[in-house]
């Protein structure tokens, strides 16, 4: 069975799309059979993951409305590390379409069942509001990663979104919970970052990753190449933070 993990976080520029496409890539460098599900419809993690969102003859929005098979739509990323179930522009239709529609927050949960055998992660991209697509994303997941920077108002959002995954665990997956807070864009130098990152790991306990991914210009630069920064430059610190997280990660589902 695969473990299906959401990175979500309700505050827009906080490294999520960085952290699902690096993640995705650190993992399949671990020999993980890896999937990465693109729910927002901007499509940056499709293009961080070096595939043409204006090029797809199917993606996740056919999926999500019953007009394409998931293995269908799915496409391997440009280093051929790991596989990729695209999203572009029509996805935001997708919304407004699945309203009138069946069991309308489990259809990526539905779908992704059909492929579960054939992967160890599943890491499902969401954009940054609670909407229904994000809705799909947390029903179908075992757990929610959350990227943060250690910033005052990223502590504000954080308590939103929790409350958020309290809502959905509550009433629509008993199998939801936080697997982990990534700090991510991390300045040792800056004072505030150690402020609240040492507030984070009073509140939250074990439930904060001992990885803490850097501020780097390498992985900023890697989508522009259409690669994650864990292939764009393995030597980078930022590489080599994304790469730790992927060993923590897969230490972590080991205790799940």
């Amino acid at each position: 069975m695969a473990k299906i993990f959401c990175v979500a976080n309700q505050k827009g520029g906080v490294g999520k799309t960085t952290t699902a496409v690096n993640l995705a890539a650190g993992l399949a460098q671990l020999d993980q059979r890896v999937l990465l599900v693109d729910l927002d419809p901007q499509g940056n993690a499709t293009m961080g993951a070096g595939i043409n969102k204006s090029e797809l003859e199917a993606s996740v929005y056919e999926v999500l409305l019953g007009l394409a098979d998931i293995k269908t739509a799915c496409k391997t990323d440009g280093n051929g590390g790991f596989h990729v179930l695209p999203a572009n522009r029509e996805l935001a239709g997708a919304e407004v379409e699945m309203v009138e529609l069946d069991n309308r927050e489990k259809r990526l949960k539905d779908a992704l069942a059909t492929v579960d055998a054939e992967y160890d992660f599943v890491l499902i991209d969401c954009p940054p509001a609670l909407s229904m697509l994000t809705l799909n994303g947390l029903c179908a997941a075992h757990g929610v990663i959350i990227p943060m920077q250690c910033e005052y108002y990223a502590l504000e959002g954080l308590s939103d979104l929790v409350n958020t995954i309290k809502k959905v665990h509550a009433k629509l997956n008993t199998d939801l919970k936080i697997i982990g807070l990534l700090r991510v864009m991390f300045d040792p130098r800056m004072t505030l970052s150690q402020q609240v990152s040492a507030q984070l790991e009073q509140h939250f306990g074990d439930k904060v990753f001992k990885t803490i991914i850097p501020r780097n210009v390498r992985l900023a630069e890697a989508p522009s190449y259409g690669m994650p920064g864990v292939s764009f430059d393995p030597s980078s610190k930022g590489a080599q933070a994304y790469i730790a997280f992927g060993a923590e990660m897969v230490q972590r589902i080991k205790s799940m």
